[in-house]
């Protein structure tokens, strides 16, 4: 299967149209290993996939060095998206321009390479002017450690400000069948600025794929247990609307993942899932989106099983929502 690739905002940069986010490589999920999660980066490299998503807070640190061993000696295969902004010890977000090249240089130490892809602000610190936080990224840039910057969770409004300091390529936030109502409206400010709108969680935490059943089956390790969409009555709600997902994946002779990020990619070219993975096999099946064809009726169709705003429960906890769309 030839690999669909996709631009990257107007950074020059293409990247395959489905990416791998690495996060559950690093015990968010429950348990994880790092000798099969390093074979699945370079599965997916072997496949021709090759935009890989991590951040500096993803097991405190631990993320990026895993992805950097596993690239070490591929270097030149991979587009190589982190983060920074997110302080764990202090469960506070940090955009001050001097934390910002301290985390650069953090971040490329534990990957090991001396220039990031794709550098985002993974969340909007409000106390920080974002022209002072993109001013110092750009700087970034201009040295020669950063090839293009990204927002993590941006307000359309911050993003038009970013972009008047230093262009901006991607944007990343949440966006699937089951939550979307946030993402279209940052659609608004992205597109006709040309910026890439980057996808995280586009099966809906798992939800989309049917694989969990019931809200039971979630371990005490796995931090989806901490999501409301995951909890009491909002899951049930919520695996009642994936059961006709998983109807119309019958007819279409899909997996009702693979139905949902087909769908997601006909939202636009613009647009580039990362589903995360810690095995081969998922990350097969998530590829095999790429084979799903929809017609205009069969995306509406699923449109309209899932309704914006139908999904139950908030997408993080109220702490956590605190930081989203600043």
């Amino acid at each position: 299967m030839a690999v669909e690739m996709r631009a990257l905002g107007k950074s020059g940069l293409k990247v395959s149209a489905i990416g791998l986010g690495c996060m559950s490589m690093s015990g968010v999920y429950g348990d994880s290993n790092d000798a099969q999660s390093t074979a699945v980066i370079r599965h997916a490299l072997d496949r021709g996939f090759d935009f890989i998503d991590t951040a500096d807070i993803y097991g405190n640190g631990h993320n990026e060095e895993l992805v950097g061993r596993a690239i070490k000696d591929r270097r030149a295969e991979v587009v190589l998206a982190t983060k920074f902004g997110n302080v764990l010890h202090k469960g506070t977000v940090d955009g001050r321009p001097e934390y910002v090249a301290q985390a650069c240089e953090a971040s490329l130490k534990r990957l090991g390479i001396d220039t990031i892809d794709l550098y985002y602000q993974h969340r909007v610190d409000p106390t920080v002017p974002i022209e002072d936080t993109v001013g110092a990224m750009a700087k970034l840039v201009q040295a020669g450690k950063v090839r293009a910057l990204g927002l993590s969770e941006a307000h359309p409004e911050t993003i038009k400000r970013a972009q008047k300091v230093h262009p901006i390529a991607a944007v990343q936030t949440e966006y699937s069948l089951l939550y979307r109502s946030e993402a279209e409206e940052t659609l608004k400010a992205t597109r006709p600025l040309g910026i890439s709108f980057v996808a995280y969680s586009p099966l809906g935490r798992g939800i989309l794929t049917g694989s969990v059943k019931l809200a039971s089956e979630i371990g005490k390790d796995d931090r989806r247990g901490i999501h409301p969409r995951y909890q009491g009555e909002n899951f049930t709600l919520n695996r009642k609307l994936v059961d006709q997902v998983e109807a119309i994946a019958a007819e279409k002779k899909c997996t009702a993942g693979q139905l949902v990020l087909a769908w997601l990619l006909a939202q636009g070219s613009d647009i580039i899932p990362i589903p995360g993975t810690k095995r081969k096999e998922r990350l097969d099946e998530n590829i095999g989106a790429l084979e799903v064809k929809l017609s205009a009726a069969d995306i509406a169709r699923i449109s309209a099983v899932i309704p914006a705003g139908a999904a139950a429960g908030e997408r993080y906890p109220e702490g956590m929502m605190k930081k989203v769309q600043v």
